[in-house]
């Protein structure tokens, strides 16, 4: 019986016991690969009729849905210490952000173009689960703003 419990532990500690530091399992989070892009709420209204991005690397553009929704922050919570159980209701800001995903996207410099607009982006491999676990997929960001895009 004791055989059986020990192998059973062995068994169970392996489970999820990917690479990692050692005694930290690295769980199966995957990163979406693409460009996220926000529009502050000063000019977000200029974009409303913007579904797409087309972006450029090793001489050839593609042209990819963008899915956006309302930009929010969290506002009026009622914590009043660190270990409270608390509650923030969402406040939409003004501003919108997005999302497009895009399948082999390099992590180096691509050219983004958006609403007419171009803009270099250099996508980093990310880390959703820490550095020691490996990495995810390239994304980059785009903002736009009063100042421009960057």
């Amino acid at each position: 019986m004791r055989i059986l419990v020990l192998m059973l532990m062995v068994v169970l500690t392996a489970c999820g016991a990917q690479a990692g530091a050692p005694g930290r399992p690295c769980p199966a989070m995957g990163t979406p690969i693409g460009i996220g892009v926000r529009l502050a709420p000063s000019v977000a209204a200029r974009f409303t009729d913007v579904t797409s991005l087309d972006v450029c690397w090793n001489g050839s553009c593609h042209t990819y849905p963008l899915t956006s929704n309302s930009e929010t922050v969290a506002a009026g919570a009622t914590c009043t210490g660190p270990a409270d159980a608390c509650m923030a209701r969402m406040r939409e800001t003004g501003g919108k952000t997005g999302f497009a995903m895009i399948p082999g996207l390099p992590a180096a410099p691509v050219q983004v173009i958006f609403a007419g607009q171009t803009a270099t982006v250099a996508p980093e491999i990310r880390y959703p689960n820490g550095p020691d676990c490996g990495g995810g997929g390239p994304q980059g960001q785009l903002t736009v703003d009063e100042k421009g895009m960057r």
